[in-house]
């Protein structure tokens, strides 16, 4: 890895005048050692536009021309050429104007540099289609990066949808995102190209060359990242969580690992794709989530999070009443939205923060603004159950209710209508049963009983069911 950096930054020099040295000791994940880049060109006859003291295509010509030269001892790379608005004159609106000119393959550099000097626009702009034919030019194979670097100097101009293209063949794996070179455009255009990939402005013929530069140099140099877990007095102390990176255009997993520190406490590195841009999904109880986070290509950087954690537990003797165990849903404090479902009794790690909860005992036990401290534990205590037994003889409907201390009552639950003998597990308190067998005669037969439950005692109710 190593190796390959030093060749790839070695023939940036003369594009970039800076060498950039990856630190950092890289572990699983790894990215493919293989590269394929295909430079997509606009062809159309535009380029013909006066850029300084030449044209757009001149220019393009000549610095890729270099850029060629400079990689082609660059190992464990293949370079290709598609252009498009090239064999038709803009009068026919050809929206289908593309080719593969140089497909990928060993030693095609000359093949590539013979193209470029022979190439003259002419044509439209068919971005979309083209992306969409340059699907088919990487050979399909495992363990190889493919990466287009787009050339032009305008916006699609054949009705297609470059982004959705370049969108769905990003989801399918079949290129990265791509760099979008925008010559003699102004800022205005970002918002057309972004999201089709990552737009780099080239208003002169200098800011090209730096363009293409930065484009290699995502492309090849060496990315890696280390992250570091702070608790809620900002320390690196946190740990053992896992940590995924998402490519923030498709909203897919790139990158997944549980965080790891050393006996000295520091965090180990990991090598990411410089191409691509990243939220970070620190998964933690609820998530800490950082959108577009600043990754520079080429370096070993460093990401601080706070992602300080504690523990909840809540604890109920005799849980094992409820045959179906019982959950406890967690909310943050005052919202609705759920944030995790543990089982009684069991201890689970969330961010600190406060937690309303709601306990699925029958009925449902809640407790509100919960506090959880980074590294203590936070123990509730949810009374023991008491046990129904209700025997009807015969089927019927019934429910239970419960009251409050003021005598009002709230629905608990129905009975099992089917059953004519069955055991509840019920909190402490006071409730009433109603009830009526399927063979009554009138609702003037509903059976009435009230009955107070203990935790771990026992109350049986028989019913006539007339």
């Amino acid at each position: 890895m190593q190796k390959r950096s030093f060749i790839v930054l070695a023939a940036l020099v003369a594009l970039l005048g800076v060498v950039t040295q990856a630190q950092g000791q890289t572990y699983t994940q790894a990215l493919p050692q293989r590269t394929r880049i295909l430079f997509l060109l606009d062809g159309s006859g535009s380029m013909y536009g006066q850029w300084e003291n030449t044209t757009r295509i001149v220019a393009a010509k000549r610095l890729l021309v270099d850029l060629v030269d400079s990689l082609e001892t660059v190992a464990n790379l293949q370079l290709g050429l598609r252009v498009y608005g090239h064999q038709y004159h803009r009068s026919r609106q050809n929206c289908y104007d593309t080719k593969l000119e140089v497909p990928f393959g060993p030693n095609n550099h000359t093949a590539i540099r013979g193209k470029l000097m022979q190439l003259e626009p002419q044509g439209v702009t068919p971005i979309a289609y083209s992306l969409e034919q340059a699907a088919n030019d990487f050979p399909q194979e495992e363990g190889v990066r493919n990466i287009i670097i787009i050339i032009t100097d305008g916006i699609e101009s054949c009705d297609g949808d470059p982004c959705a293209v370049s969108l769905a063949l990003q989801r399918k794996n079949v290129f990265l995102k791509p760099f979008v070179i925008g010559l003699g455009m102004t800022r205005e255009y970002q918002e057309e190209f972004s999201c089709l990939g990552q737009f780099i402005e080239a208003n002169r013929i200098r800011d090209f060359r730096r363009a293409l530069g930065r484009a290699i140099q995502q492309s090849l140099a060496e990315t890696t990242v280390s992250v570091e877990l702070l608790d809620d007095q900002g320390r690196r102390t946190e740990k053992d969580v896992n940590v995924t990176f998402l490519n923030n255009f498709t909203q897919e997993a790139a990158y997944e690992f549980v965080h790891y520190r050393d006996r000295q406490g520091r965090p180990d590195s990991v090598e990411v794709d410089g191409v691509l841009s990243y939220d970070l999904v620190i998964n933690t109880i609820p998530p800490v989530i950082q959108r577009n986070v600043n990754i520079t290509p080429g370096r070993h950087n460093v990401l601080e999070v706070a992602a300080p954690q504690g523990f909840l537990q809540v604890r109920q003797s005799g849980h094992t009443e409820y045959k179906d165990g019982v959950e406890v849903l967690i909310r943050k404090a005052g919202e609705t939205s759920l944030v995790h479902v543990m089982e009684v009794p069991e201890r689970e790690k969330l961010l600190v923060g406060r937690y309303d909860l709601e306990v699925l005992t029958t009925p449902k036990t809640y407790f509100r603004n919960v506090p959880v401290s980074r590294g203590e534990t936070q123990t509730l205590d949810v009374a023991s159950p008491g046990l129904l037994n209700v025997e009807s003889g015969v089927r019927g409907i019934g429910s239970i209710y419960q009251f409050n201390n003021l005598g009002q009552q709230r629905w608990v639950c129905n009975l099992d209508g089917e059953k004519t003998r069955q055991s509840l597990p019920l909190q402490p308190g006071k409730y009433k049963l109603v009830f009526r067998s399927e063979v009554a005669g009138g609702s003037k037969y509903t059976e009435i009983r009230e009955f107070t439950i203990r935790s771990g005692g026992a109350v049986s109710l028989k019913l006539f069911g007339r």
